[in-house]
């Protein structure tokens, strides 16, 4: 089975209610609303008939949870997504055989309390989570528990980029001009988050946390130069802090604790990023993902697309298996 684990779905309750509390909602929610696939279940399942032996672990889209409101807005949403989901996978088991929880992300006791339910009560497979809450880092105070509870849950963790147009390329403007916060912005997103957990220690603390990253890791294994060499020199280009008392902390090279993250292969049809990733991280941490529905053809090409890439790559059936089912099981502890 081709199992997709980073694809993206608005159940019908959440989607309604989130368009009556953000009607015009900007940059990325503009985009969704535009992808019958995400909320249409007809239209879906006729897409998704195309691929042989498909099926599809899934998500919400953009926007993070936080962005519909503060508390008790941003909670009212997660347990609305949340409770959809669980009707999903229980109506249509071959078709969604898991999903994964969304967590109002600026409530720092309700995020711990609808883990714990999304996971114990109805059934999630882990928890999604975007790369800042509202500008502020994951391992900031407030958020840094819910690392402990996965991890003591022994559930993975979705890390999926989130930056908007009000993030300027440049500190003169004020807003990201030809969507490069997204074309560039979101692999940086998605390097900084990573950076963050790394040299907060959170694998030294938490040696098991699994973390999935979408999209390939976002920059990291392109950069390996960089964050491997260039970091054991953390600290020797700072004058105002004393970095090099973090690498004295942490028990590994920053470059070995990047190579513990998960990654996906939702790369938008990229061979050669595709085969740079697996060099990086390795066939074990690497699991199939489409983001469908976000291509031009809205819904199937990304699919086509990835599909295409890892049939072809120069790997035993084993490794394709494991890529493509095998580690997804094992991560998510599917039957």
């Amino acid at each position: 089975m081709k199992l997709d684990i980073f694809n993206h779905i608005f159940p019908q309750a959440f989607y309604q209610r989130a368009l009556e509390v953000v009607p015009n909602g900007k940059d990325m929610f503009k985009r969704v609303r535009d992808i019958p696939y995400i909320v249409d279940l007809d239209e879906r399942f006729r897409i998704m008939d195309r691929f042989d032996d498909y099926a599809q672990v899934i998500c919400l889209g953009s926007p993070p949870i936080e962005v519909f409101g503060p508390p008790p807005v941003s909670t009212e949403m997660a347990r609305l997504a949340n409770d959809g989901m669980a009707e999903l996978v229980a109506k249509y088991p071959m078709r969604f055989p898991a999903f994964i929880a969304s967590l109002p992300m600026n409530d720092p006791a309700g995020l711990l309390r609808e883990t714990e339910r999304a996971i114990g009560e109805l059934g999630a497979v882990g928890v999604q989570v975007f790369t800042n809450v509202l500008g502020a880092p994951l391992t900031a105070p407030e958020t840094l528990p819910l690392f402990d509870l996965m991890a003591k849950l022994d559930r993975p963790i979705w890390l999926h980029p989130a930056r908007g147009a009000d993030f300027a390329d440049y500190k003169k403007e004020t807003k990201s001009h030809y969507e490069i916060w997204w074309t560039l912005g979101w692999p940086y997103e998605t390097s900084a988050a990573m950076a963050h957990m790394v040299f907060e220690g959170l694998f030294d603390k938490h040696p098991e946390l699994k973390v999935i990253t979408h999209h390939m890791g976002g920059m990291i294994p392109y950069f390996e130069g960089r964050v491997g060499p260039g970091w054991d020199l953390l600290g020797t280009r700072t004058s105002d802090q004393d970095y090099s008392l973090v690498l004295k902390r942490l028990k590994k090279r920053p470059l070995d604790y990047f190579k513990m993250f998960y990654a996906d292969t939702a790369l938008f049809g990229a061979r050669k990023a595709t085969e740079l990733g697996l060099d990086f991280f390795g066939v074990d941490n690497v699991m199939f993902a489409s983001d469908a529905p976000f291509d031009p053809e809205k819904g199937a090409a990304y699919t086509r697309w990835t599909i295409e890439i890892i049939d072809a790559l120069d790997i035993t059936p084993a490794q394709r298996y494991a890529i493509y089912e095998g580690n997804a099981r094992r991560l998510l502890k599917l039957k």
